[in-house]
């Protein structure tokens, strides 16, 4: 089965990420796999507070997921796949594409910001010649009806 790789993190894009994954993913017959990656900065303080920082990281990755995941089963009929991997981001995305032969398709949203698509966009078209997959670019301001017609 093809999987659709997205990424799950605090931007406002990856509504619509997430969306054109499941949506792909219910037409085609494939599945979907959500990747969170904490960052290590995160927890460079004494061990016990990066323990308990890093099992809140944890417990608010679980929970924007569920909300997604719930989405998912309930209007596309799709089991989303949630990986939570503490690191750099692009690297983890990289690794988990490496590992995951049934990955098929990475979905990253774009910011519709003046800054640029966002870092994860432009570090990762930048290394598209590494990646053993093809990388699909959403645009965050696209509408849920246009979303619905292109997938």
């Amino acid at each position: 089965m093809r999987k659709f790789l997205v990424v799950l993190d605090d931007s406002r894009e990856c509504l619509n990420a997430m969306r054109f994954a499941a949506m792909r993913a219910a037409r085609t017959g494939g599945g979907v796999v959500i990747l969170a990656v904490i960052p290590p900065e995160d927890f460079n303080h004494w061990v016990g507070v990066g323990d308990i920082m890093r099992q809140e990281a944890r417990e608010r990755i679980i929970a924007h997921y569920e909300v997604y995941a719930k989405w998912m089963r309930d209007r596309q009929g799709v089991e989303p796949e949630l990986v939570i991997r503490e690191g750099e981001a692009v690297s983890e995305i990289l690794n988990l594409i490496k590992e995951d032969g049934e990955v098929g398709v990475l979905v990253l949203g774009a910011s519709a910001d003046s800054g640029g698509p966002g870092p994860l966009v432009t570090q990762l078209t930048r290394a598209a010649g590494e990646l053993s997959v093809p990388i699909t670019i959403v645009p965050g301001e696209l509408s849920k009806e246009r979303l619905e017609a292109v997938t």
